[in-house]
């Protein structure tokens, strides 16, 4: 049987790139969002992944019906082996912080800080439950912003930093079963949460923001999950590992 990785915001950008490059490694993929099956770039994704990936809509949010997600992971592929939180939303309004408002504060954090805890949470009891000589592993995709202020989306910022925290807070919990922990921090990448912003980030690379000179890819961010998820670095549990071209490097 296959290893399973369950990957949140799997059929699309970074998580569709972590898809494909654990496909190609020998893993069964279950891809969740909260997108209708029938979406369009579900669709897309679906058929690109091929038969080892079976789709699930589950709304991060709705952190009551992560149980029955992960009775239906079970049913179709198995236990899950590897988590990938990538899963994740922008701040809904861009601009001064001084006037976000509470609606738009809590869905933010909902979905990236409350329904990342809960739903590795659930991963994680379950994996103490039935232990495995198998590696298994939860990699967290947080965000340069975990760290880097921008006061124009105040909100997504502070879930970033929670979920950095989330990361560390399983990595210690989780270390005496053997499960390794991962955060993983991408810079400016190349995905559809970044279109609308496309030409203010080429111009800020360009002028030097970015050491790398180049905007991220997906591919970036997936060609360092595989060794994670293999167990390759089983004794860095915790490890926090910056994916952004030298963007996070402080400089003068």
């Amino acid at each position: 049987m296959k290893p399973v990785a369950l990957i949140t915001g799997g059929q699309q950008g970074i998580g569709l790139g972590i898809a494909h490059a654990l496909r190609d490694d020998g893993f069964a993929l279950a891809i969740v969002s909260e997108r209708p099956a029938d979406d369009p770039v579900v669709v897309a994704a679906m058929e690109q992944l091929g038969a080892d990936a079976r789709y699930l809509q589950h709304d991060l949010a709705r952190i009551e019906g992560v149980p029955a997600l992960l009775d239906q992971v079970q049913d179709r592929l198995g236990p899950v082996a590897s988590l990938i939180q990538n899963a994740g939303v922008p701040a809904r309004i861009r601009g001064d912080m001084l006037e976000v408002q509470p609606e738009n504060f809590d869905f933010t954090l909902d979905i990236n800080l409350r329904g990342t805890f809960f739903l590795a949470q659930e991963v994680a009891r379950r994996m103490i439950a039935a232990p495995s000589e198998a590696y298994r592993s939860l990699v967290f995709v947080t965000s340069v912003s975990a760290r880097s202020v921008s006061v124009e989306r105040a909100e997504y910022c502070i879930s970033k930093a929670g979920a950095a925290m989330i990361a560390q807070l399983f990595a210690v919990r989780l270390a005496a079963a053997g499960i390794g922990v991962f955060d993983l921090r991408p810079g400016i990448i190349r995905t559809p949460m970044t279109e609308g912003a496309a030409g203010k980030y080429t111009g800020l690379i360009q002028g030097g923001l970015v050491p790398a000179k180049r905007w991220g890819e997906a591919s970036d961010i997936a060609q360092i999950v595989v060794p994670l998820v293999q167990g390759r670095m089983a004794f860095a549990t915790g490890a926090v590992i910056p994916v952004d071209g030298g963007l996070s490097i402080p400089r003068l």
